[in-house]
């Protein structure tokens, strides 16, 4: 029977390298939303994402301090890259015609143009309506809209039209069908060109 000499103790025990991975707290704060779009916030559990974004599990805790940070960082992202667009949109409009035009793309494909981000814009809202803290996140979301909005439009009109967008929105997420885009842009000019 072979014996096992102990180790030498004059070797140092070198710990594991880490894996260098810049972009690992990106990585999981999209596939969380990949998790929130295909299982809903309450399917969301840090197994899941984890799995999802290809990292070990304890990657979780050491890049967020628990679900609730998780889901923040996931939406905030979300709600940033919206604004971002929409803000892109009204920026490039050179008149009032042109951001009423770009309200309409905005709403009928630019912006929330797959079922996933309906989803997720519909998962932030019943979070942010059960649990007030993450009501900071819609409304910063919403100040950039009506900023944006207000680049073209008076205060009043530009909530008319926030609103109108988020209608929109809601009724494309609850339907099979789309909403023709004349009808769109005749509820946008209605609104855009009275104010």
């Amino acid at each position: 029977m072979p014996t096992t000499e102990p180790p030498d103790r004059k070797t140092p025990v070198r710990p594991a390298r880490r894996r260098y991975d810049p972009d690992r707290r990106e990585r999981i704060v999209e596939a969380c939303l990949d998790v929130i779009a295909a299982a809903g916030v309450s399917g969301t559990s840090h197994r899941r994402v984890a799995a999802a974004a290809g990292v070990p599990l304890g990657s979780m805790t050491y890049h967020f301090d628990g679900m609730d940070d998780l889901l923040r960082a996931a939406f905030t992202r979300f709600a940033d890259d919206v604004a971002d667009e929409f803000e892109r949109r009204m920026r490039a409009a050179g008149s009032r015609r042109e951001a009423a035009d770009a309200v309409v793309a905005l709403i009928t494909g630019d912006v929330f143009s797959t079922r996933r981000e309906l989803v997720l814009v519909h998962e932030l809202y019943v979070l942010a309506v059960r649990d007030p803290g993450y009501r900071t996140v819609t409304a910063a979301w919403m100040n950039r809209s009506h900023r944006a909005l207000e680049r073209h439009f008076d205060p009043a009109t530009a909530r008319m039209l926030d609103a109108l967008i988020e209608g929109l929105t809601i009724q494309r997420a609850l339907e099979t069908g789309h909403e023709e885009a004349a009808d769109v842009a005749e509820a946008v000019r209605r609104i855009a060109m009275a104010g």
